[in-house]
């Protein structure tokens, strides 16, 4: 490492491997990593610099060796240290790397139930339930019991694949083993996948035995709940939920919005969208994306009426922003009868006029909406093009106040 009149830290020298590591230089990381060893300057972030590096150029070999290297230099075995290691991977997606290099130092240092922990959210994260499984026998052969969030990435992953059963075993398996130590982070992710599902039945039992151990709803349990019961068509029940509720929240309010909107009463949404407004709760792009969806459909709107014509407002609109390409492969499809209308992206769609020129065509485009009789959808573009006014204002006053610094 060069000489300089620089005293260099852990702090420094950390930098400089993150560096290498991301520039690929692995024969440079090694050297830097030696003599930072020598000096008696590694730390935990060092370890992580180093084998997120090492991890990413499939060196597994040397990750495990870099271990033992440390070990040798005054870096003892300690599966804490092991465990920063495993977590940064796996949050890396590095999961298969992370599994090697804990099985490679096993008789070295001791995998305990935060190692398999991250190992099984990890594979859970990318996808590989089947290797998330192998990780968890594992920690049940080795009599390590999984913790709750465990479960829960088991649980949600199960959810996310459609295997609804497989997740309510888990689930039973939780209430029989581990009654105790079910808190409301599980009941919340069981009754609002439950309520995705339709099973509202299910999900007000679950709700039920959840109050009386003494658990406390919060508002996001409460708005699955809600959304549950309205796509059911019980509605007079969804609004006693909300009407019990102290303090109101977006995850209610969205709640009732997508619940309203998959009951075909676009309507009543938009009127919950104004309520919440009013409330002071400003809506997210979520919500614009839900009442867009409500009115227009998934596919958009069409009809002989050229001012609420999907093409003339939403395809023309992407050519004015500049996105071509997205509205003429929308156009091609819609002009071939044997190929489906792909769906339209309104995330995209509002992302593209997130700006000045968005804040006019909002404004234009509600007031021809307004003219045709769609004051429901006028009022909501209106509402999203007010809100983009409102950022470029703050965003130009503090290019004026930096710019003066």
């Amino acid at each position: 490492m060069p000489c300089s009149r620089f005293t260099h830290t852990s702090v420094s020298l950390n930098k400089m491997l993150d560096i290498f590591g991301r520039s690929r230089n692995l024969d440079l990381l090694w050297g830097a990593v030696q003599e930072m060893a020598k000096r008696g300057l590694v730390n935990d972030k060092t370890f992580i610099i180093v084998l997120k590096a090492l991890a990413s150029a499939r060196e597994l070999k040397k990750c495990a060796e870099f271990f033992h290297f440390m070990n040798e230099h005054g870096c003892e075995y300690r599966v804490e240290r092991l465990n920063k290691v495993v977590e940064n991977l796996c949050k890396g997606k590095l999961v298969e790397e992370a599994k090697f290099v804990v099985l490679k130092l096993k008789d070295w240092i001791r995998p305990d139930g935060v190692t398999y922990g991250w190992l099984v959210k990890g594979f859970c994260d990318v996808g590989e339930l089947i290797e998330a499984s192998k990780i968890w026998n594992l920690m049940v052969d080795e009599s390590i019991e999984p913790e709750i969030e465990v479960f829960e990435k088991m649980m949600e992953t199960l959810f996310k694949r459609n295997e609804y059963d497989e997740a309510l075993k888990v689930f039973q398996t939780m209430r029989v083993n581990r009654m105790d130590d079910l808190a409301l982070s599980t009941y919340r992710l069981v009754i609002d996948w439950m309520c995705r599902k339709g099973k509202v039945v299910q999900a007000q039992m679950v709700f039920d035995e959840m109050r009386q151990r003494g658990i406390q709803a919060d508002n996001s349990t409460l708005g699955s709940l809600v959304y549950g019961l309205l796509t059911r068509g019980r509605h007079a029940e969804a609004h006693k939920v909300v009407e019990r509720i102290e303090k109101t929240d977006i995850s209610v309010y969205h709640g009732l919005i997508k619940g309203l909107v998959r009951s075909r009463r676009a309507s009543e949404a938009t009127q919950v969208f104004r309520e919440m407004i009013n409330r002071g709760c400003e809506p997210t792009m979520h919500t614009y994306i839900m009442l867009l969806q409500g009115h227009l459909g998934k596919r958009g709107r069409k009809g002989p009426d050229p001012l609420v014509n999907f093409e003339s407002i939403f395809v023309g609109g992407l050519i004015k922003a500049g996105k071509s390409l997205e509205a003429t492969k929308y156009v091609e499809r819609t002009m071939k009868g044997s190929l489906e209308v792909p769906r339209f992206d309104y995330n995209k769609f509002l992302h593209y006029y997130s700006s000045e020129e968005g804040v006019v065509m909002f404004k234009e485009v509600g007031k021809k909406l307004r003219e045709a009789g769609f004051v429901d959808l006028a009022d909501i573009l209106q509402r999203y093009g007010e809100k983009m006014a409102t950022r470029e204002r703050r965003r130009r006053r503090s290019e004026l106040v930096n710019g003066s610094e």
